[in-house]
């Protein structure tokens, strides 16, 4: 499977990165998650992992071993956080976690001293803003705190979340924040520079 995978991106797309994800669910239980990892870790071919699922579905120190595990596989660590927990949450999750990337991390907007933890820390926040009007986290893009995290010095990238379900590609998710007057052109313009480095 592994090499088919590797032969259609060689085919379809050799000029573009390709950076491949392990993502596991805050369903499942911890020791499921250790034996499934193993193997996959072993392919040497993974280069993120990512945690998603219900915030609430257990407590984000029980994944502590995993990403240990992760981070000493050299992945760059990443989880879904904040999306609909508190402020506190995200930032107990970077600590717990050691994470690299934030997947949403709005609700850090709600704390002066999380959003300062975050700027100071790098850690980078990957914001959906249509997936978090359409799911009620922001009650209209004119209100976004993807604002108050950019001048708070939050690093954050603008991001899609599920084409199929939310039916915006990334240009669209751009314009949507420049239309609702959220970001300047030149302000989008350097978060999408940032996120290519």
């Amino acid at each position: 499977m592994w090499k088919m995978l590797c032969e259609a991106h060689e085919t379809a797309a050799p000029g573009v990165e390709w950076v491949p994800q392990m993502g596991i669910s805050r369903h499942c239980p911890v020791r499921a998650i250790q034996y499934w990892m193993e193997p996959l870790l072993e392919l040497n071919v993974f280069r993120t992992f990512d945690l998603s699922g219900d915030e609430l579905a257990q407590p984000i120190e029980v994944f502590t071993p995993i990403y240990r595990r992760a981070k000493n596989a050299g992945l760059r660590l990443k989880a879904h956080v904040g999306e609909f927990g508190a402020a506190d949450d995200v930032w107990r999750a970077v600590e717990a976690l050691e994470l690299d990337e934030v997947q949403h991390g709005i609700a850090a907007a709600q704390s002066p001293q999380v959003m300062r933890a975050l700027a100071e820390s790098g850690v980078r926040l990957n914001v959906c803003p249509t997936s978090n009007v359409m799911l009620g986290r922001v009650a209209r893009m004119e209100e976004h705190p993807i604002r108050r995290l950019y001048d708070a010095g939050v690093k954050v990238t603008i991001n899609t979340d599920d084409c199929l379900i939310f039916g915006t590609s990334l240009s669209q998710e751009f314009l949507a924040l420049h239309q609702a007057g959220v970001m300047t052109a030149a302000e989008l313009d350097g978060i999408r520079q940032a996120a290519l480095t």
